[in-house]
């Protein structure tokens, strides 16, 4: 198996995150630091981060969490802000975010354990839709939605095609659905810039066929059979 799957198998990374590792030294095999990423392990070899041996998770985990404001989406924060795992508190299990949520915007994340998953959900060609919930200032116009439908420039880089659906406008404020199957760093913020929209507030409402639901803010719980089934037909 090559180094970075077994690594993300284990539950320690995604396997991109893996292969950071991996190109940084961090990682030993038998006791030498192995910076290649072709390497093979064996079932004999013994895998080491941090100086901890590291095996294969038999058994994977996952959870969805409401992410409230005021939270980054990763293990920790050099500034010291608070992260989602504060929330996690009652998971024993090692977990990790799949992708992220910008600091100011909440609702739905996904923690596992499942490094495969967790790339199959993360990579720039998966596909797989992403909803919000956006409220911007002012009164949109149909052209406006088309034009953003369409693909607009953030920067550099021109959005996909997406759908928009328009729920409520006003004199001072618009409420919207959007489902992107991309994820580029704060997108929808800034394709609502691009047509000098601010965003007030964001929240993610689903990812693929798993919905936040009744999640109160920061609070998580484990996926039901139904969405972990979904997560497997993924990875065929």
């Amino acid at each position: 198996m090559r180094i970075n799957k077994y690594l993300a198998l284990s539950g320690i990374a995604s396997r991109r995150k893996a292969e950071e590792l991996i190109k940084t030294g961090k990682i030993k095999v038998n006791g030498k630091v192995t910076m290649d990423l072709s390497t093979d392990i064996k079932p004999t070899d013994i895998v080491k981060y941090n100086n901890h041996i590291v095996r294969v998770s038999q058994t994977f985990v996952y959870y969805k969490l409401n992410k409230p404001k005021g939270y980054v989406s990763t293990l920790s924060d050099d500034k010291g802000r608070k992260t989602i795992m504060d929330l996690m508190r009652g998971v024993h299990q090692r977990v990790f975010p799949v992708g992220r949520l910008d600091y100011d915007t909440e609702g739905l994340i996904l923690l596992t354990n499942d490094g495969e998953i967790t790339n199959i959900l993360t990579k720039p060609n998966s596909e797989i839709e992403k909803t919000y919930m956006a409220h911007i200032e002012g009164k949109i116009s149909n052209d406006e939605i088309k034009r953003l439908c369409a693909g607009v420039d953030i920067g550099g880089y021109v959005t996909k095609e997406c759908s928009i659906q328009l729920i409520e406008s006003n004199e001072k404020i618009s409420k919207l659905l959007i489902t992107i199957t991309e994820g580029k760093n704060r997108q929808i913020r800034r394709m609502f810039d691009s047509i000098n929209k601010p965003v007030t507030f964001l929240r993610r409402t689903q990812i693929g066929e798993i919905r936040l639901g009744g999640l109160s803010r920061g609070e998580y719980k484990e996926l039901n059979n139904k969405e972990i089934k979904y997560l497997n037909s993924l990875k065929r």
